[in-house]
């Protein structure tokens, strides 16, 4: 049996993993991290991972990028290892969890999804044809009005995935009202959409002369995300010091 601690437990998204664990035999959460201890849990839960009294095999985080970097020192401190799945994360704590990753495994992704991580394959296929082709790229992304970051990280790792496939020939444009010039043939445009209950949605565009092709991923619910996490945590539990992503639980 694993044994799980669950960072940010009081979450919309550690309260759907708590639910999916509760169903899984060969996991189970034995601690919750929240700043609300006061929430409805079937595990004890503690303010900070310093005053923890439970032992966990691997810890789950999806708290807020102000909780990440103590969730890294004591990871790194205790040799815990960690499924990073908090966004918007500073390019310093991007960093520092590769810094930690070399005292302890640490699983970062910037969707969790399967279906997501299957399409950052395709579109990098699909860009070494079309992109040679002339055929211009773009990025949608859509989330629900309560998201703070944007655009999402999923939206960025697409970019990122198409600029590597062509070489990183390309640069990212997130905001073209402020400039009244022609598109730049170089250049991957993200725009970023806010409203309702979106849980989420990416279109990757090729537009091409007289042709467009699009590749979407729609999320229906945050569930999805949730049982990607739990299957990254049983991955990672008992992995020795290493950076992982959900190509190595794919795979």
């Amino acid at each position: 049996m694993i044994r799980m601690i669950m960072h940010g437990c009081c979450g919309a998204m550690g309260r759907v993993i708590t639910s999916i664990v509760s169903e899984d035999p060969d996991i189970a959460i034995v601690a919750g991290i929240d700043k609300n201890t006061g929430g409805q849990c079937p595990y004890p839960v503690f303010p900070s991972l310093n005053e923890c009294t439970e032992e966990g095999d691997v810890i789950v985080d999806f708290s807020a990028p102000a909780a990440v970097d103590h969730l890294l020192d004591y990871c790194e401190a205790n040799k815990i290892p960690v499924v990073l799945c908090t966004t918007g994360l500073t390019k310093e704590q991007v960093e520092r969890a590769g810094e930690v990753s070399k005292s302890a495994a640490v699983l970062r992704s910037a969707n969790m999804s399967l279906g997501i991580n299957l399409l950052f394959k395709l579109v990098a296929e699909a860009a070494k044809v079309l992109a040679a082709s002339g055929f211009d790229m773009e990025i949608v992304e859509k989330h629900h009005n309560q998201k703070k970051d944007a655009p999402s990280g999923t939206a960025l790792a697409l970019a990122e995935a198409l600029n590597h496939a062509v070489g990183q020939a390309y640069h990212n444009v997130f905001d073209r009202s402020q400039t009244s010039e022609k598109r730049d043939a170089k250049e991957i445009g993200i725009s970023a959409v806010r409203g309702g209950s979106i849980v989420g949605e990416h279109d990757v565009i090729f537009a091409g002369k007289d042709e467009v092709v699009t590749f979407s991923h729609t999320a229906y619910s945050k569930a999805i995300f949730a049982k990607g996490a739990v299957s990254a945590a049983k991955f990672l539990a008992g992995k020795g010091p290493g950076m992982y992503d959900m190509s190595h639980v794919i795979g």
